[in-house]
């Protein structure tokens, strides 16, 4: 295993989160580099990706490297039966990176048991998206200008959202409160729940998306209910739109208040949220460029700048 490899956001102490948010302040000043020259990264993505794909990969080619892989996997050996050990053993041939997400949990843990070549977590299962974490975190920063003692609303798909999940954890070093807002069927599993009694973290639960809950709120992190995750379609119609946030919902929240979303959204942000100044995950999705420079670097053992002059 390669100790620069990330899989986990719990695999970096909060230093190295501190340093990646300042090298994320570097890229986003200067994009443009030739230090990945005569590199290659492979992206791996088992499961579909449109921000991450695009955004890992345009961090590459920023970075002057180059880019193989595929963002199908029934166009791969796996369609024929090839075991994810065998694909990954031969693409490190090939690679000095690589980018993987999975449907299955674990997935890239098990990568990078089978291979020297680090390895960048890009989603497994409803287990872990580390780089989203990465980016939201550099948001939430950016627009507020802390990371410390923050309340964070956390609304929809709770259950299955890895992204959540990833970004609990990182924000245990920052004293937060969060509020957990979910059908019975999606709550914040109790392992998550545990992580926060065990870490003395605050949060509340709640079923309505009330106002008393937004207007307590720093951050309001929106989330998409995964059709995919779902094997029971009749379960997934019963709960995709329970909880909806439009632009008079925001009409008493506080002036810093700032929403986000991993994307994609289907109906849990109305169109008319979006040219709210409160609105930010468009921006967000930006971030995850200079964010995934600063992860990729990371990977690699390249040191770089951390602040901006």
């Amino acid at each position: 295993m390669n100790n620069n490899s990330l899989v986990s956001i719990s695999d970096i102490s909060k230093e190295e989160i501190l340093r990646l948010l300042r090298q994320a302040r570097y890229f986003e000043a200067n994009p443009n580099h030739r230090i990945l020259e005569g590199r290659v990264a492979a992206t791996l993505f088992f499961e579909p990706s449109t921000r991450t794909r695009l955004s890992f990969e345009t961090a590459v080619n920023r970075l002057g490297g180059r880019v193989i892989g595929f963002s199908d996997a029934s166009t791969t050996s796996s369609s024929k039966g090839e075991t994810l050990k065998d694909t990954i053993k031969m693409v490190s041939n090939y690679v000095d990176l690589i980018i993987m997400r999975h449907y299955l949990e674990g997935a890239a843990r098990y990568a990078t048991e089978v291979t020297d070549v680090p390895v960048i977590n890009a989603g497994d299962g409803a287990n872990q998206h580390p780089s989203q974490t990465m980016l939201d975190l550099y948001s939430i920063y950016k627009t507020q200008g802390t990371l410390e003692n923050l309340t964070i609303t956390m609304v929809g798909d709770l259950k299955y959202g890895r992204t959540v999940h990833s970004l609990l954890m990182a924000l245990q070093y920052f004293n937060p409160t969060f509020n957990f807002v979910a059908c019975k069927e999606l709550q914040m599993p109790v392992e998550y729940k545990q992580f926060c009694d065990e870490h003395g973290i605050r949060y509340n639960e709640y079923t309505d998306f009330t106002p008393e809950v937004i207007n307590s709120t720093d951050i309001l992190y929106m989330t998409r209910v995964q059709r995919e995750r779902f094997t029971d379609i009749m379960e997934y119609e019963k709960v995709k739109n329970l909880y909806t946030l439009n632009a008079s919902m925001l009409e008493g929240s506080r002036d810093n208040l700032r929403v986000l979303h991993p994307l994609p959204r289907v109906n849990e942000i109305a169109y008319d949220v979006d040219d709210s100044p409160k609105a930010y995950y468009f921006q967000q999705a930006q971030n995850g460029l200079y964010a995934r420079q600063a992860i990729i670097c990371r990977a690699l053992g390249i040191d770089i700048p951390e602040m901006v002059d």
